[in-house]
């Protein structure tokens, strides 16, 4: 058969695809004054649809999988070729301050009228009214320049005696939206203001000495500054000799000698194989995407189990915002808002992984492009780390009468990407576990958000952590989306949500002893209804059924989410940020699929002036969930007090939940799990596992 193109349905976009995708509508530009308005905001993937991703796997493209297609009498129909791949722009027009979104098709030959030919075809174009698109680094970059270049900012640093511009830094965060005055009619930044003590030192913390009294708004559509005040003079905190994170001699100290090597070596390569984005794993397999928005995604997750062949689990996971919110109700702390995937972008963050420090043993990297702001394409070379991790026990049982013990150890293969916002880093971790659970995790770190004090001055809403200097209480909110396929071939829509809570038994007959309790289930039947927050009094948690499949004991096939640590925001239901992230009232909500329906604060939080846009909207036509194709919408975070010992960096906090299986096997795959050979030793990852003789390996 032909094929329509090289590249799977469900990769990411090539570096030479965005080029075309920009190409294209660069040449579709009416006039050169348009085009060369033009700035390129994001390129991503237009995902098809299911079928034709199921059509894809089936007979296009390696392992090939007929069984995923329905039968039909006389065989299916196979068309010769897929649909052809393509691409979706976010354009943002700098002269008239239009946001406008485009659809490329990208595997034809069509002649242009300006430009010559072009492998590319418009499908689409409409201007979006009254949105913001998300902010660039190139304009961020300007931004500083032109703050510092501003001669009643430079008057107002020499009134705290810096003179040296080189010192300063001006990160742009976005305005949000608190009032009218923040309306998307202009493109808007409030920036913070940091200064670093040495210019000559390019590790130094800058975000030690934070400027405050300073008031500045910047018209980042012409670039300028549209409202400037001194309104305060606070004194730059000390130079804190604890300020740097760099190593121990260059802070006056040293770093620690008592640590020997600890090795994780794979001799005979790893266990899992690659074939492009394809990746197999013990008897996992999925596919690993990649967008400027929300970073690492997982495609077709399935596992293999048996005589039951191929078991879908989930179609698409990844996570799609995450919002920061301080709780300090003074100025700026209180505008503090951050919409880190849909203000930024998570995957147009992300930077390049270290072997032997971020990922450790065998690894396969991914690399990742995007568009930048000018329309030229940028690689971020070693993005996604796909390794092997050793995980402790997986299970033991020694028995007493005999003395005699088994045991298995556990490994999990991890995909992660991490990416730097500002001042924060947060690392995000898919990992699959030989037992059957997936594992999501989100790993915080980086340097705190920071406001200075005044002489003897202390803060009630944060943590005195230095001279002069306090860091706002503060959370982090994450949105997992994962639209679930338990079970489910492509094109049925089998899967319901059940509530699981503990009860206790009320004391009678049935309790004599007071001792009872068991768990309730109720159908979560409507979108209004699922709308629901963890309870850890009664080990709340959420099982995705299969209405239509049973294990051997007759009950229906399902997984679980079982939620990690959690919280709410703990804002008055009127605080501003709000209006914007109004899915972070609940930690679950859920829908049927809808394709359109991506990101739980709308396409465009920046700036968003519409009330509850996004989930909250969506849920309102209380759509049946009794029998649906099902995409939960998990919304977990954590509450960070400050403490002196998060200084100068953060170490890594962790938050996240686990999809188990329940029900779903007839018995534990990890009885399944060989042990350990007497011939391998512990650094080599724990576990015999059969060498893979495959050429692909030569590639990773």
């Amino acid at each position: 058969m032909v094929r329509a193109q090289t590249s799977h349905p469900l990769d990411p976009l090539s570096a030479a695809e965005i080029s075309v995708a920009v190409a294209t509508v660069r040449a579709a530009g009416a006039t050169p004054e348009v085009r060369d308005s033009m700035r390129f905001v994001e390129v991503a993937l237009v995902e098809p649809a299911k079928s034709v991703v199921a059509l894809a796997d089936a007979y296009f493209f390696p392992p090939f999988q007929p069984s995923l297609l329905p039968k039909a009498k006389g065989g299916p129909v196979i068309p010769s070729k897929l649909p052809p791949r393509q691409a979706r722009l976010v354009v943002y027009n700098k002269k008239s301050n239009e946001t406008s979104v485009w659809i490329v098709e990208l595997s034809e030959v069509h002649a242009a009228t300006r430009g010559g030919h072009h492998r590319g075809k418009v499908i689409s174009s409409k201007v979006v009214p009254d949105v913001q698109p998300p902010m660039d680094a190139v304009e961020y970059a300007e931004c500083e320049a032109v703050v510092k270049d501003f001669p009643p900012f430079r008057e107002a640093m020499k009134r705290r005696g810096i003179e040296d511009m080189d010192l300063v830094m001006v990160d742009a965060w976005c305005a949000g939206y608190h009032s009218d005055a923040d309306a998307p009619s202009r493109r808007l930044a409030k920036p913070l203001i940091f200064c670093r003590t040495e210019s000559d030192c390019p590790m130094e913390n800058g975000y030690a000495r934070p400027v405050e009294g300073i008031h500045v708004l910047v018209d980042m559509q012409n670039m300028v500054l549209i409202e400037f005040e001194d309104r305060k003079l606070v004194p730059l905190p000390p130079a804190d000799p604890l300020r740097n994170y760099t190593p121990g001699e260059t802070r006056g100290g040293v770093d620690r000698s008592d640590v020997k090597p600890l090795q994780i070596i794979q001799p005979e390569g790893p266990s899992f194989r690659v074939n492009g984005n394809f990746v197999q794993w013990q008897k996992w397999n999925f596919r690993v995407g990649f967008t400027p928005r929300e970073g690492l995604i997982i495609y077709s997750v399935a596992y293999i189990d048996g005589s039951r062949g191929r078991r879908p689990v989930a179609h698409r996971l990844s996570f799609v915002e995450m919002v920061v919110p301080y709780g300090d109700p003074n100025e700026p702390h209180y505008r503090k808002n951050a919409f880190d995937a849909g203000e930024d972008g998570l995957g147009k963050n992300a930077h390049s992984l270290k072997k032997g420090c971020d990922c450790l043993g065998y690894v396969k990297y991914f690399d990742a492009h995007f568009t930048n702001f000018n329309g030229g394409v940028d690689t971020i070379e070693n993005c996604v780390c796909l390794h092997e991790e050793d995980h402790g026990l997986l299970w033991k049982h020694h028995d007493w009468r005999t003395g005699l013990a088994e045991v298995r150890r556990s490994r999990r293969l991890t995909v992660s990407f991490i990416c730097t916002v500002a001042n924060y880093e947060y690392g995000f971790f898919w990992h699959f576990y030989q037992d059957g659970k997936i594992e999501a995790e989100v790993k915080l770190t980086g340097v705190l958000s920071l406001g200075a004090l005044q002489q003897g001055e202390a803060r009630k809403y944060g943590t005195t952590i230095a001279p002069g200097l306090y860091a706002p209480v503060h959370q982090h909110f994450f949105v997992a989306r994962m639209d679930m396929a338990v079970d489910c071939k492509p094109g049925e829509a089998f899967n319901q949500v059940v509530e699981v809570n503990l009860k206790v038994e009320e004391p009678g007959k049935d309790n004599v002893h007071n001792n009872a309790f068991y768990a309730e289930e109720e159908l979560l039947r409507s979108e209004m209804q699922a709308m629901r927050d963890c309870n850890p009094l009664s080990a709340r948690h959420w099982i995705i059924r299969n209405t239509r499949n049973v294990n051997r004991t007759g009950q229906l096939t399902g997984y679980k989410l079982v939620p990690g640590s959690n919280c709410l925001p703990l804002a008055g239901s009127e605080a501003k940020f709000l209006r914007r992230a109004t899915f972070l009232k609940h930690n679950l909500w859920v829908t049927p699929y809808a394709r359109d329906e991506k990101y739980p604060g709308g396409e465009f939080p920046n700036q968003n002036p519409r009330v509850g846009e996004g989930l909250a909207t969506w849920v309102n036509q209380n759509r049946s969930l009794e029998e649906a194709d099902i995409v939960l919408w998990y919304v977990f975070g954590m509450t960070h007090i400050p403490r002196l010992e998060d200084w100068p960096v953060m170490p890594v906090e962790r938050i996240g939940f686990m999809l188990m299986p329940h029900g779903f096997f007839n018995c534990s795959p990890a009885v399944d799990v060989p042990p350990n050979a007497s011939d391998v030793e512990i650094k080599d990852n724990g576990m015999a596992v059969k060498p893979i003789q495959n050429e692909l390996l030569a590639k990773l």
